[in-house]
């Protein structure tokens, strides 16, 4: 049973990674931070 968390632990952590790796691949890094200001800005009320 402890065998099969840590596996999916580390499936997951993979699937991760090869998203993340896939989305700076395709250059969305600026896309996201944009958006993760803007939100931020509305949060707070200034944006």
């Amino acid at each position: 049973m402890v065998f099969k968390k840590a596996a999916v632990q580390v499936l997951l952590l993979l699937a991760g990674i090869a998203m993340l790796i896939f989305g700076i691949w395709r250059e969305e890094a600026q896309t996201v931070f944009s958006k993760a200001i803007r939100l931020c800005m509305e949060c707070v009320g200034i944006g």
